[in-house]
C-alpha cells in the first residue's frame, strides 16, 4: 500500500508559475512510472505528464514546453513545474502511481489532489 500526498497548488495570474509536489509514503515510488493528471469542473480527468524511474518523460500536447515533470527518488517525491500558466490550466491536479504513457496506472493509486487556479 502506498499513500500519495500532493501539495503546492494555489491561485496565480495568467503567465505565472507554480510547482506541485507529490510525496509517496514508501520506496515503491522508486521503481514506478509516476504521472500527473488534472480534472477541471465538469470535465473528465486528463493526462498531463509522466516520468519513468530513470527520468524519461512524456507530456500531453497541451502542456508541452510549459510544464516540466521531475522526480527525486531519494525523497520519494514527484514534481510538476508549471510555467506560462493559462486560465484553462485551472483544475485539481492529481499524482498517480504506475502511470502509463497517457493513461493512469492499473492499481488506482491517487493522491487527494491539489487545486490550481489561474486567473486572467
Amino acid at each position: 500500500q502506498v499513500q500519495l500526498v500532493e501539495s503546492g497548488g494555489g491561485t496565480v495570474q495568467a503567465g505565472g508559475s507554480l510547482r506541485l509536489s507529490c510525496a509517496a509514503s514508501n520506496n515503491i515510488f522508486r521503481v514506478n512510472v509516476m504521472g500527473w493528471f488534472r480534472q477541471a469542473p465538469g470535465k473528465e480527468r486528463e493526462y498531463v505528464a509522466a516520468i519513468t524511474s530513470t527520468g524519461d518523460t512524456n507530456y500531453a500536447d497541451s502542456v508541452k514546453g510549459r510544464f516540466t515533470i521531475s522526480r527525486d527518488n531519494g525523497k520519494n517525491t514527484l514534481y510538476l513545474q508549471m510555467s506560462s500558466l493559462r486560465p484553462d490550466d485551472s483544475a485539481v491536479y492529481y499524482c498517480n502511481l504506475g502511470t502509463g504513457w497517457g493513461s493512469p496506472g492499473p492499481g488506482g493509486y491517487w493522491g487527494q489532489g491539489t487545486q490550481v487556479t489561474v486567473s486572467s
